[in-house]
């Protein structure tokens, strides 16, 4: 179940980061009730996560997903342009988010 939370969590954050753009420093509402909820589910689902797994690890796994992900999003869905040195970057992180999951015996699977 803790890895079901992680993902959540994640998910949450990338949420909560892709309606900060739309936020317009939050005057518009729901975009900004977006990124309320989705910071506060992302925070109560990575606390989940710490009784289990490490906080170096849980913490780095949570932020490096997330912050991938939201780059594929601005990529994908948001039009924003990554050269070869910002992709090459995003797939450096999703590589030590992978061999953290892979190698290290600090996760329990």
């Amino acid at each position: 179940m803790v890895w079901f939370y992680l993902v959540i969590a994640i998910i949450a954050e990338v949420m909560a980061t892709t309606a900060l753009k739309f936020a317009e420093g939050f005057t518009k509402l729901i975009p900004s009730a977006l990124v309320v909820v989705g910071y506060a589910g992302a925070f109560y689902f990575l606390s989940k996560v710490l009784n289990q797994i490490p906080i170096s690890i849980a913490y780095a796994i949570w932020s490096g997903a997330g912050v991938a992900l939201v780059g594929i999003v601005g990529w994908v869905w948001l039009g924003q342009k990554l050269d070869a040195g910002a992709l090459i970057g995003i797939g450096l992180i999703i590589a030590g988010v992978l061999v953290i999951n892979i190698f290290s015996q600090a996760v329990s699977h």
